[in-house]
């Protein structure tokens, strides 16, 4: 008899799993009450990239005159960018849908919780798309399982101060994109997700304010990062509030005012709340099964198991880095782990690794080591920094904005860690992650012949 999986959530961690798993010969099973996919994944990060390369297109429009071509003024068009989020979700999540399906994946659309240690409750959605499967003439059904993964994601935090309408105050998910562009937007909340609505609402033409509870912006980040994407906001006219806590939200006719714990208010026409996520755990039926949570998070071993061995945990829901390539990794090890491919001693993930990028204006990536966690732990690391004015290809594409900076280890040439700042930033990261993976030393990238003239000859004039 095949190993019987029960997924709950279908977003990169659940499909990845179910996908792995399937293809080593189990008999899978993948509830999802929104969308194939992952509703994170496609109504969070997908459309906010869609969004920002459409920004990215105005900028570039904006500098053209330094190409020796006429200027052009781009303006974006509301409708068209809708449909172009929408195609994009439909094309990428009509993609997992079919590769699940050719997995003989089985799929139901519906709400699920764990009713037994080997059982999971179904409650169907009523409008169930034409790939879900359901019991004819039945609400519910029970499905038995030799395992079960969790994989039901985050939603964006709101908190007791504030009360998101979809129209004035908004969520990260009414935003993509929003009911209208805002002539003035508040963005709450200075990570990941704040700056890149700056940089992405800035780059359409609105004015921005940010809110920014710390000294800098993107506070588990590099100061020397954090300043010049400071630096680039203030170009552009961004208002900072460093150093203010927003504690009060509230809509005065066509305004929305946003009062700060220090005395300070910012007014717009609208206001963006990016504040974090909390996990989706509730209503899973995690307490009853016995399930360890902390803090509404599964605690996970380093198999992602949870509390009950044959339950696993993955995703945002671990509790772990929050990025859709680790939960996709998560769940490829886990359909791994189940179908007996790592019973003996192996290589676990290490999640200080991950490569993780910011889609600003210059782009922001990093992996591995920060050079200022670095020197608060007392730690002996060369730093090499060279900036995106010496590379010819940048001096082509008429932005010399940023820089490369590589740590390693002084002793050994052991890449440690670096930091791009730039154009293409996210793509060549990829370099240093895997030097940072393989324990790459420096010679090794700068014995590299690379492509001349292109960005990447900056990893390498860095790495020397």
């Amino acid at each position: 008899m095949a190993t019987r999986i029960a997924i709950i959530g279908g977003g990169p961690a659940g499909h990845t799993c179910a996908t792995y798993a399937a293809r080593l010969g189990a008999e899978v099973t993948l509830i999802e009450r929104d969308i194939i996919g992952g509703a994170a994944h496609l109504w969070d990060c997908v459309p906010s990239k869609a969004m920002i390369g459409t920004g990215g297109a105005v900028s570039f429009l904006n500098r053209i005159s330094g190409m020796g071509l006429d200027d052009v003024v781009p303006k974006v068009e509301h409708e068209g960018l809708r449909d172009r989020v929408t195609y994009i979700e439909n094309c990428l999540g009509n993609s997992v849908t079919n590769l699940l399906i050719s997995q003989q994946v089985r799929l139901i659309s519906g709400e699920a919780r764990m009713i037994g240690l080997n059982e999971v409750e179904v409650i169907f959605n009523e409008q169930a798309d034409e790939n879900s499967t359901k019991v004819a003439n039945k609400t519910s059904e029970v499905i038995k399982a030799d395992y079960v993964v969790l994989a039901t994601g985050s939603r964006p935090r709101v908190p007791n101060w504030a009360e998101p309408d979809g129209e004035r105050v908004l969520t990260t998910r009414h935003a993509y994109p929003p009911p209208e562009i805002p002539k003035h937007l508040v963005v709450i909340g200075s990570g990941v997700t704040g700056v890149e609505f700056v940089h992405m609402f800035a780059s359409f033409g609105a004015e921005v304010t940010l809110i920014v509870s710390r000294q800098q912006v993107l506070p588990n980040k590099d100061p020397e990062v954090a300043a010049a994407l400071e630096e680039n906001f203030i170009g552009r006219g961004v208002k900072l509030f460093m150093g203010a806590r927003a504690n009060k939200v509230e809509v005065i006719g066509d305004c929305v005012w946003v009062q700060c714990d220090d005395g300070r208010t910012a007014v717009g026409s609208h206001a963006l709340l990016a504040i974090g996520s909390v996990p989706n755990s509730d209503g899973l039926g995690l307490e009853e099964a016995g399930i360890k949570t902390e803090n509404g998070y599964v605690v996970v071993d380093h198999n992602l198991r949870s509390s009950l061995p044959h339950v696993y945990a993955a995703g945002d829901l671990s509790g772990k880095l929050p990025l859709s390539s680790v939960a996709s990794m998560q769940g490829r090890k886990i359909a791994e782990h189940i179908m007996g491919l790592h019973v003996r001693p192996h290589k676990h993930m290490d999640y200080d690794k991950a490569a993780s990028a910011i889609f600003t204006e210059p782009e922001i990536a990093d992996v591995g080591l920060v050079e200022a966690d670095a020197f608060a732990e007392g730690r002996k690391v060369r730093v090499t920094k060279v900036p995106f004015s010496v590379s010819a290809k940048a001096l082509i594409n008429n932005d010399t904005r940023g820089f490369v900076k590589i740590i390693s280890d002084p002793a050994t040439g052991v890449i440690l860690g670096g930091s791009i700042v730039g154009r293409h930033a996210a793509e060549l990261i990829s370099v240093l992650a895997l030097a940072v993976n393989a324990s790459l030393t420096v010679v090794d990238i700068a014995n590299s012949l690379l492509v001349h003239p292109a960005l990447s000859e900056l990893l390498a004039e860095a790495a020397e």
